[in-house]
């Protein structure tokens, strides 16, 4: 099976590394898919590309929400802008763009690309914003940044045309899910330590409240009878908030982390209701 995806952005906590590893606790057979955390994409991308069915993918964050949209709409023209990016990065260009830029007066196609060019020159290809919902990571020390693939970005494209994409909170979820779809999520996961507390990928923060809310999520999706999947890191309390249900686990690499010797293997959980 093939496992190579299409990817656009660097992502804290994405699952193309783990691609293998969930595949291996997929259900079989499910009617639609649904990612209500799509971070990255890689799991939808690897589910669009292998099943048939449609599929709905969402996130709290809008504008990686308008960039999924801008690449499977206009694909074209956001290669023609990320290489005007390319072609004028540097220090001063990158402060610019960061902190001149005025979301509200800015088209799709712009905040897309100023989203993806960010995000592949920035320190640690981290994605991070602070109380005010702004993007205030530092430039990273890339020399030739090539910020993005274009055949990446076309794969991507066509994956997309058969999608539902929306800014949604997780919870919506069970206004639409029927009997018979594979839901997954990739909520950020539980802090396992103080220095590993990432949750800031918008201004809101995902922490004990929100896990006990999904962990209800899970429950009422599990009564419809939909196929659900959660990754989580490997907690006490995530533990007992899916006590009943199966736990997988897997190791996974630190792939983000500002202590260089504080990355390397990890324990995750994977859990299923079926």
């Amino acid at each position: 099976m093939d496992f190579s995806v299409p990817t656009f952005v660097k992502w804290a906590g994405g699952k193309k590394q783990l691609l293998q590893e969930i595949v291996r606790f997929k259900p079989k057979k499910f009617n639609n898919y649904i990612e209500p955390f799509v971070g990255g994409g890689a799991v939808y991308f690897f589910v669009q590309k292998n099943y048939d069915g449609r599929a709905f993918i969402s996130d709290i964050n809008q504008e990686l929400i308008t960039t999924f949209k801008i690449i499977r709409d206009k694909p074209l023209e956001l290669i023609k802008l990320l290489k005007e990016h390319r072609k004028n990065h540097n220090k001063e260009y990158y402060y610019k763009i960061r902190d001149d830029f005025d979301i509200e007066k800015s088209t799709p196609l712009e905040i897309a690309g100023r989203f993806i060019y960010l995000n592949k020159t920035c320190f640690n290809g981290l994605y991070r914003v602070n109380s005010k919902g702004k993007f205030n990571v530092p430039i990273g020390s890339y020399k030739n940044p090539s910020i993005f693939n274009e055949k990446d970005l076309i794969i991507a494209s066509k994956l997309l045309k058969r999608t539902e994409i929306n800014v949604a909170d997780f919870k919506e979820v069970v206004n639409h899910a029927k009997k018979g779809d594979f839901v997954y999520f990739d909520p950020p996961y539980l802090p396992i330590s103080k220095t590993s507390n990432f949750t800031s990928y918008t201004k809101k923060t995902f922490l004990e409240k929100e896990q006990k809310e999904l962990a209800e999520v899970f429950k009422v999706l599990n009564k419809k009878g939909c196929f659900v999947m959660l990754s989580n890191s490997d907690h006490p309390l995530i533990k007992n908030l899916y006590s009943g249900f199966n736990f997988h686990t897997v190791k996974a690499n630190r792939a983000i982390s500002c202590i260089g010797s504080g990355r390397g293997k990890i324990n995750e959980l994977i859990i299923t209701n079926y």
